[in-house]
């Protein structure tokens, strides 16, 4: 009987992943958007532009895979001692993040990729956030509690639709306002 090797976690694939997105990161802060191209990044990375285009497909889907992972939480949900006041800074903190310039950026390639799958790791996202939201008030004794889905229909929809078209009219108020309505 033939072993098969072990597989590696943080292998060879995630290395390649790792320099490439940090080749994007990198990059994007010092070239032009409309300047930035696979073959560049590949030069940066270290890898061939063939290892992009196996991986990603093209550049629209490897900006979004960035975006996607940049947008990943790397900080615990601040613990207000209130569902409300949970959702208030969890939400507050999001829309801050992506009002401004690189913000916008992110949002706009994530949800400009063809890949579901992409579009749906930021869902995911919110939603695991969520639901740690909603564990600790029921923890707390709070109740009666929304579903995850009402508070992504009634905070994350508006929020995300109002992010994407006219980020220049959202407020705290607002947000305030769809928390407190999606609480009642």
């Amino acid at each position: 009987m033939v072993e098969k090797p072990a597989v590696r976690p943080g292998g060879r694939s995630a290395r390649v992943q790792r320099a490439v997105h940090e080749a994007v990161i990198t990059l994007d802060k010092e070239v032009p958007r409309d300047r930035l191209s696979v073959p560049l990044i590949a030069e940066r990375a270290g890898v061939t532009p063939s290892t992009i285009y196996r991986r990603w497909g093209n550049l629209k889907e490897l900006l979004a895979d960035v975006a996607a992972e940049r947008l990943q939480p790397d900080t615990p949900v601040a613990d207000t001692g209130s569902l409300e006041g949970d959702l208030i800074a969890w939400a507050g903190e999001y829309m801050e993040e992506m009002t401004s310039t690189p913000g916008q950026q992110m949002l706009a390639d994530t949800l400009g990729s063809t890949s579901l799958e992409q579009r749906q790791r930021c869902l995911q996202a919110q939603r695991h956030q969520l639901q740690l939201i909603l564990s600790r008030a029921e923890a707390r004794g709070e109740t009666p509690l929304p579903t995850v889905e009402r508070l992504l229909d009634g905070v994350m929809a508006p929020l995300t639709y109002r992010l994407s078209y006219a980020p220049q009219s959202l407020s705290k108020d607002n947000l305030a306002q769809w928390i407190a309505a999606t609480l009642r």
